[in-house]
């Protein structure tokens, strides 16, 4: 700025500077200084706005998330893994114990990043006499988990393959022995199709289960009352705890968690008469189905289906060489036929046609037909097994015990092919039963309806003939057929049959107990169902019962046998039975109560491809007869009592 546009200072000014002794601040200044003021003043609402957030941000995560954070800095010094529950006991009727628990060796790897050691898994295969590509596949299956927690190479280790790792772990980084509970079967594979069997849980199991209770690699169960009452028997896992450094290696042990085993079952089941039945089918290599209930309560005493789950086969996961052969079997090991397999009934089912007859006045006690040994419809001549001069004049009782085609063609003719469903339903055929078993089938008791919407085509008065002794589209489970058999027996009373008899808790308390569950009831039945009794009586203890290889001495027996058609091929016609190739063979039924004045047990037992029910089916009821009256027929035998010679006719 040139001196001369310099403002020359007035003196008055100062003068007035002087005179006061104080600086004097002009216009100018002031306006400079209300800048400053206001910038102070802006910076100070910054800072304090900035403090402000830093606090209450400090307060969030120390106070409101303070144990959150405390939490995760725990876990980056503590880790936690979790430790398998045993699962509940299996006990029968008696308290006998068939499957337990016992320690098991098993072999994991704790893995220290993601990368796979290709050197340490070809290690362990050689240790493990096991495929490198199985355990990559369960390497895998852990993907996307936490390192620390382990992936299991392999399960049930022999003790000497355990020494030989632990003796070498400095060669084999990362890899542990876990010791985990392992089923113990102790009577082999006793009633396998119940009990089940247990394998990893998979991606869908996992993705259905309740948040927190599984991970990869738990044990589940797959089948049977394993896969039923998983919830029951599973338990609750519990927790080890150990403290770890920066660089994740173990440094000590912390206090953890007990695991809590699962509840126990206690079944209705009878180990002693189940191995009778199983030991019979396998012995004679029989595949089939054998049942065995309480006629009063429902109490399933044996539910035996042949042949057998190799239990010890799913041990630790089964492989799948085995799982292909099971699937290859021509008998069907993994079929529990009890409830899934579905045939015809044969002459067991001329129990219903008596009952229809009887009850919708078609035939009386003393009604008599004449069977010459086959019977003329239409155009057809439809054929008694006893073809070759018939049975002659035979009344109800007769026709039960000899099983004459020809007398329930006449009676189910003259009912139709609906009135003889109606009462077949209501003993329990045609319908699940509702036990508590997987996969149940509702087995078929056709109507005229059925087969029009099924097939679009009318049902034909002849079709009624093969229904009414059996046969035709007929199909019932065992199951079914021993239920309806003890309503038969108890005079009308359809049970729902059980398997459970009760459930403890750890500490013993029952959480659960078994009450007897009424299906249908036969109301006004009852003298029509003491006159097929008495039918059924003759079949076993008559001159010429079908059945006569199941009767006892000591305790009257009631059954009835059946024979049902698999095929029908004219080319086997001339062969000899045991020529026949197996596939083609008929099945075998025998159905039967004891004791006959006041029932306790019904049995039902199919043989398939057995061809006779009285030749293959009812010698097998009558052990288990004999095992269940063990202490009244050795009574019966020291009193010198007895029911006769038996007979010896095959047929049926």
């Amino acid at each position: 700025m040139k001196k001369g546009n310099r403002r020359r200072r007035r003196p008055q000014e100062e003068g007035e500077r002087q005179s006061s002794g104080k600086p004097v601040i002009s216009r100018v200044n002031e306006d400079e200084l209300d800048f400053y003021r206001r910038r102070a003043m802006y910076s100070s609402g910054v800072l304090i706005f900035f403090f402000a957030v830093l606090a209450a941000r400090l307060w969030y995560l120390q106070i409101q998330q303070g144990e959150e954070y405390t939490q995760l800095a725990r876990n980056n010094r503590v880790r936690s893994l979790d430790i398998a529950a045993p699962r509940g006991n299996i006990i029968d009727r008696k308290g006998r114990a068939i499957v337990t628990n016992r320690p098991s060796f098993n072999v994991v790897w704790v893995r220290e990043g993601d990368r796979i050691d290709e050197e340490l898994i070809k290690k362990m295969a050689v240790i493990l006499d096991a495929d490198i590509d199985e355990l990559l596949a369960r390497i895998r299956k852990m993907a996307g988990t936490p390192g620390h927690i382990p992936i299991r190479l392999a399960e049930n280790l022999a003790w000497d393959k355990v020494a030989y790792i632990e003796n070498n772990r400095m060669n084999l980084p990362g890899i542990k022995i876990e010791v985990a509970p392992q089923r113990v079967y102790h009577y082999g594979n006793l009633a396998s199709h119940i009990i089940g069997y247990l394998g990893e849980i998979n991606k869908k199991e996992l993705e259905n289960s309740e948040p927190g209770v599984y991970r990869v690699g738990d044990m589940i169960g797959k089948m049977g009352l394993e896969k039923l009452r998983e919830k029951d028997l599973r338990g609750e896992k519990g927790r080890h705890y150990m403290e770890v450094n920066a660089l994740g290696f173990e440094q000590r042990n912390l206090k953890g968690l007990k695991p809590l085993p699962g509840n126990d079952l206690q079944l209705t089941i009878d180990v002693d008469l189940q191995q009778t039945a199983e030991e019979i089918m396998a012995k004679e290599e029989k595949s089939g189905a054998v049942v065995a209930v309480e006629v009063n309560t429902g109490r399933l005493l044996v539910v035996a289906s042949s042949p057998v789950l190799d239990l010890g086969k799913f041990l630790g996961g089964i492989s799948r060489k085995n799982w292909q052969d099971m699937l290859n079997n021509l008998k069907h090991p993994l079929i529990n036929k009890t409830v899934q397999g579905q045939y015809p009934p044969a002459s067991t089912y001329k129990i219903v046609t008596a009952l229809a007859g009887l009850a919708e006045g078609i035939v009386t006690p003393d009604n008599t037909i004449y069977c010459p040994g086959s019977y003329r419809f239409g155009n057809r001549s439809y054929r008694c097994w006893k073809y070759r001069g018939g049975h002659g004049s035979v009344n109800l009782k007769r026709a039960l015990s000899e099983s004459c085609d020809v007398y329930f063609y006449h009676v189910g003719q003259r009912l139709g092919v609906n009135r003889l469903a109606n009462y077949a339903k209501q003993l329990g055929l045609g319908r699940k039963t509702g036990v508590e078993m997987e996969h149940e089938k509702s087995g078929l008791i056709p109507t005229s309806d059925w087969k029009l919407e099924r097939y679009g085509k009318p049902w034909q008065d002849g079709e009624t003939l093969s229904i009414a002794i059996g046969q035709g589209f007929n199909l019932v489970t065992p199951l079914q057929l021993t239920m309806m058999t003890a309503a038969v027996a108890n005079g009308g009373t359809l049970y729902r049959p059980a398997i459970i008899e009760t459930v403890h808790d750890p500490d013993g308390h029952i959480t659960e107990r078994f009450h007897p569950i009424i299906s249908d009831q036969l109301k006004g039945q009852e003298r029509n169902l003491n006159i097929i009794k008495e039918g059924l009586v003759e079949a076993v203890n008559g001159k010429h019962g079908t059945a006569s290889r199941a009767r006892l001495k000591g305790i009257i027996v009631a059954g009835k046998t059946g024979t049902a058609q698999v095929v029908r091929l004219k080319q086997y016609k001339h062969l000899k039975e045991e020529d026949i190739p197996y596939k083609y063979r008929d099945h075998a039924w025998f159905t039967c109560f004891a004791p006959a004045d006041k029932p306790e047990i019904a049995i039902t037992v199919l043989v398939e491809h057995g061809l006779h029910g009285g030749s293959a089916a009812a010698p097998i009821a009558k052990e288990l007869l004999q095992k269940y009256f063990a202490d009244r027929l050795a009574e019966a035998e020291e009193g010198g009592s007895g029911t006769g010679e038996t007979a010896t006719n095959p047929q049926d």
